[in-house]
């Protein structure tokens, strides 16, 4: 690979390419099966579940699809949140041969029915308290059989006490026309013998968020796949005795790769909690000596903010990553004075399964405040005009931010036209406004669908929100253009106060704070105090529900 700005910076010990078994995903379980079969591969609520066993019960699994004519390059589609029974069902479906359809637990009728007809999902194994969603649109799909579970099934026996994480009885349900999914492990554990090229053959129809738009299927191969678990075991670097807190919800493509295929990969110990709150994750980072915890800022900012974080032991905490929205300084500085630990920035997205730029984590480098980092090993990225793809900018520009890597999908699922406005020979151009310093660490500036056209000027929402977030009082904001009679757009605010500033702060406090700052012209004309922000499950703030709600 030609010489980089970043390699300055790399990581110690860290090969800048990395070498990446040409096999299928699930044959890195096995990998790790071989070497540690007895080690807890999974710890739910007490319960272990050595390597040895999710192997086996991935097996079984697999024979089973195989039994209701599953057969390679099917979409099995996964309607589970973070329970042990996720990863019993997603390596089962790759040992198959299936294709992984991951859906999102809250998702309602209209969504679910246009994720399982877009992809062709002709099976699904679901929580049955999700289940009655796909029961009332099960004949509009395609669904030939459904296997149902429950939160229960893989409890200790004695502990029946994660109900309210669901806010649900925890009565085990049962629907006709349904196998439960202890009828699918009964089978023996003989999967079958399935030719897979891993660098064509799918292991993910992985949908992305549609906080932009329609929800679009990408691509992602068992190569895609092999090579970010690796590039995201050996940036960290994981240990053999790590613990990783397993909160990012498996069906989301960072929660999938960095809390579940990365450390189940590496021989470590996965945490799953179904549902983030506060309390209950400093708990376990207590209780199991949690090493790594990949999260999302608000995760962070709730965790620094609980009025009992002081009484909980942290500082088993080694490492923690945090993606999906830009990380204030501030919350990471707090996380580490309150961990010992190292808490940075890093990015990816769906297409790219996800990850691509992380900042080192070995401490040599001071932290620079709103970088990304620097691409991953065997990642090439570089800022490109927004109007003409091919032409790169100089240092300091704003542009779009271009990918190069193994981990880059394959496409979006039949959306041809989709897919040739985003891959560009083996470029992948994100739809992020970034810049780059001398250096080569990279700056996400703000989505290109998300600029703001003021009279003409470009407004980018991420600059006015950090701003914001400079505020004491400031808990959460969000930034969107509506239409003004005179300037075509102007800059509204949404803004979510701590509680100890509410009634204190007034609309044009804020306002001036950022004429202090900033632009006249990119400061808040409008804002408004909200009591939360609209956000996706894993916390990312939806300008889009702001922008909605507003054209209403």
């Amino acid at each position: 690979m030609e010489e980089k700005p970043w390699f300055r910076f790399w990581p110690e010990g860290l090969p800048r390419s990395l070498e990446y078994p040409e096999v299928p995903l699930h044959d890195l379980l096995r990998q790790a099966v071989d070497k540690h079969p007895e080690a807890s591969a999974i710890v739910f609520e007490g319960r272990k579940m050595s390597f040895r066993e999710l192997d086996e019960l991935s097996d079984r699994v697999a024979a089973a699809l195989v039994d209701l004519n599953v057969e390679k390059g099917d979409r099995v589609a996964l309607l589970l949140p973070n329970v042990p029974q996720f990863p019993i069902g997603f390596y089962g479906a790759l040992k198959a041969g299936a294709v992984v359809v991951p859906c999102n637990s809250l998702y309602r009728e209209r969504e679910l029915r246009y994720q399982l007809n877009d992809s062709g999902a002709e099976t699904i194994i679901a929580l049955d308290l999700l289940y009655s969603t796909v029961e009332k649109i099960r004949s509009e799909t395609k669904l030939r059989s459904a296997a149902v579970t429950n939160v229960r099934d893989y409890l200790p026996s004695a502990k029946r006490i994660i109900g309210p994480l669901f806010k649900k009885e925890l009565r085990k349900r049962t629907f006709p026309d349904t196998l439960n999914f202890f009828d699918l492990i009964k089978r023996p554990p003989r999967p079958p013998k399935v030719e897979i090229d891993p660098k064509e053959d799918l292991a993910v129809l992985q949908y992305t968020g549609g906080t932009t738009g329609v929800s679009k299927g990408a691509m992602l191969t068992h190569g895609n796949l092999v090579s970010n678990t690796l590039m995201v075991s050996n940036w960290l670097p994981f240990t053999e005795r790590d613990i990783h807190l397993a909160v990012l919800p498996f069906f989301h493509i960072f929660g999938l790769t960095c809390a579940m295929t990365a450390p189940l990969s590496a021989g470590n110990t996965i945490i799953p909690l179904p549902r983030f709150t506060a309390k209950k994750v400093l708990e376990v980072i207590q209780s199991y000596r949690v090493t790594l915890f990949c999260g999302v800022p608000t995760m962070y900012v709730a965790l620094i903010n609980h009025p009992d974080t002081s009484r909980y032991d942290l500082t088993s905490i080694r490492k923690c990553v945090s993606g999906a929205a830009p990380l204030p300084l501030a919350v990471m500085n707090k996380f580490n004075e309150l961990t010992n630990g190292n808490l940075v920035e890093g990015y990816g997205l769906t297409e790219a399964s996800p990850v691509t730029h992380c900042n080192p984590l070995d401490k040599k480098e001071k932290v620079r405040s709103g970088s990304i980092g620097i691409p991953f090993p065997d990642t090439d990225s570089r800022i490109v005009d927004l109007d003409k793809s091919e032409k790169e900018v100089e240092p300091g520009e704003a542009g779009e931010l271009a990918i190069k890597g193994p981990q880059v999908m394959k496409g979006y699922w039949k959306m041809s036209e989709e897919t040739e406005n985003v891959l560009r020979g083996d470029w992948l151009l994100t739809g992020d406004i970034a810049k780059i310093d001398e250096d080569g660490y990279f700056y996400i500036v703000d989505r290109k669908k998300d600029m703001i056209d003021a009279s003409g000027l470009k407004v980018w929402p991420r600059e006015v929100e950090d701003v914001l977030y400079e505020h004491p009082g400031v808990r959460e904001a969000a930034v969107i253009g509506v239409p003004d009679p005179y300037r075509g757009e102007t800059v509204k605010a949404f803004v979510s106060l701590k509680e100890e500033y509410k009634e204190k702060i007034d609309k044009e406090e804020l306002i001036n704070f950022c004429r202090e700052k900033i632009a006249s012209y990119k400061a808040p004309s409008l804002i408004e105090f909200k009591d939360e922000l609209p956000k996706t499950l894993i916390g990312k703030i939806l300008r889009r529900a702001l922008r909605e709600k507003e054209s209403q």
